[in-house]
């Protein structure tokens, strides 16, 4: 297990690239299973969580070739279906979530999957009836073996279009139902489909590899069905949650630093967002400049009530930066409700910012009051470990803040989802040692 020791109170300075947006990534590479010609795709990010995909799908037989650092072509003429039985299909599939997503594309071409239960962030439930369901109206016959945590699926044969109405507006839910519906027999409706940009990346490459899908940005998607798939190149978006992590930690170090290449017009309500919590900010073409503050202070409501963060689909905030929301509030002028509708035990590490020094209530799992300190009183260095990614990076923005040293346990958490942060950061003029 590895630890960064961070020595904090130090302001960054300088530029720095958010790597390609993990969650596109997950989604777009279990898409190359739909055809056997080569998919090229650009921006990927080095972190453990594609890797692994990216290693579960050549063990399957897809031929994956690293063209250069962050670009990959992959081809699955080959798929060995037997592989779905072996030990090593099963570790490999249940070290991360993403995995789940085989499932559309593998029912589409092959007519049957099997899949061990997933694992990914322990963050409270995470169901994946919506997933099920969406491929059940399209024909699929699931079984859940709970000897063994197996999830076998089969399509006695094609898939066939039909009308749904999702439970929910999930993202992966969506991505694997369309991935499912591009090669279904007929036409396909999905109603209060996930509209995030990520999954209009998806349907958009899609598309170019031959799908007929409509609706692309709104929450009603409609596919009419093709036999057959080709190949494409795809380039991803920068990821959105590593930017508004970088907005938040500029301003808790008070450091003037330049984000490059965001692609801001995806980015949604973001900028907003922490522009409520006082965060002065400039686009500069496709870039953001945040300059040095000293202080921030929270917005409030027109009536003078305090101020709302909360998660919601999209186009609303996403739940992945409400962390570092709540951390970047410790240190602004006034108080924040931060309410985290989607998962009950993301709020659980607040209990490390207390011990550092922050004021915060936790009302319950859901709900957090923040009291900002305005910068008048600094948190001050411990000991932590990092419950799952997000919550992760959190911490390290507050370390980074903090005075004197602090350790982070469990940084392989951190790793799954940013790309050789420590690197990144110190070239800013950060004292992180990875221990």
């Amino acid at each position: 297990m590895a630890s960064f020791e961070v020595i904090g109170g130090r302001k960054l300075s300088g530029e720095i690239t958010p790597q390609g947006a993990k969650n596109e990534a997950l989604q777009v590479i279990c898409a190359v299973l739909l055809t056997e010609e080569p998919v090229t795709i650009t921006n990927i990010p080095d972190i453990v969580d594609v890797q692994k995909l990216i290693q579960l799908l050549s063990e399957m037989g897809v031929t994956v070739t690293r063209e250069d650092e962050e670009t990959y072509t992959f081809e699955a003429r080959n798929i060995n279906l037997e592989y779905l039985e072996s030990k090593q299909f099963v570790n490999l599939g249940r070290a991360i979530r993403g995995s789940v997503m085989i499932m559309g594309p593998m029912l589409a071409r092959f007519g049957m999957c099997k899949l061990p239960k997933p694992g990914g962030d322990k963050i409270g439930r995470r169901r994946m009836d919506t997933h099920f369901i969406g491929l059940e109206k399209l024909g699929a016959k699931f079984k859940y073996d709970s000897s063994d945590e197996f999830f076998h699926i089969n399509a006695n044969g094609r898939l066939k279009g039909t009308y749904m109405l999702l439970d929910e507006a999930s993202v992966t839910g969506t991505a694997n139902i369309v991935m499912g519906a591009v090669m279904a027999e007929g036409l396909t409706t999905i109603y209060n489909a996930a509209c995030e940009p990520y999954v209009q990346q998806l349907c958009r490459m899609l598309n170019r590899m031959g799908a007929k899908i409509s609706g692309i940005g709104s929450n009603l998607l409609t596919i009419e069905g093709v036999e057959k798939l080709g190949g494409t190149t795809h380039k991803l978006l920068p990821d959105m949650i590593e930017i508004g992590s970088f907005i938040g930690m500029a301003a808790m170090t008070g450091s003037e630093i330049t984000i490059k290449n965001c692609q801001i017009q995806e980015l949604g309500l973001i900028p907003d967002t922490f522009r409520q919590l006082g965060i002065k900010m400039e686009f500069r073409g496709d870039d953001i400049y945040i300059p040095t503050q000293e202080n921030y202070t929270i917005e409030t409501y027109i009536d003078g009530s305090i101020l709302t963060i909360a998660d919601q689909i999209w186009p609303g905030f996403t739940p992945d930066l409400l962390s570092i929301a709540l951390v970047v509030a410790t240190q602004a002028k006034g108080t924040v409700l931060i309410h985290q509708k989607m998962f009950e035990s993301r709020l659980f590490f607040v209990d490390k910012l207390i011990d550092m020094g922050a004021q915060i209530i936790l009302c319950d799992p859901h709900r957090a009051t923040v009291i900002g300190h305005n910068k008048q009183v600094s948190l001050r260095g411990i000991r932590m470990t990092s419950p799952d990614i997000r919550a992760g990076v959190a911490l390290l923005i507050a370390a980074l803040s903090a005075d004197g040293k602090s350790v982070i346990d469990n940084v392989e958490q951190i790793d799954r989802g940013y790309q050789k942060i420590d690197q990144r950061l110190n070239a800013l003029g950060a004292q992180i040692t990875r221990i």
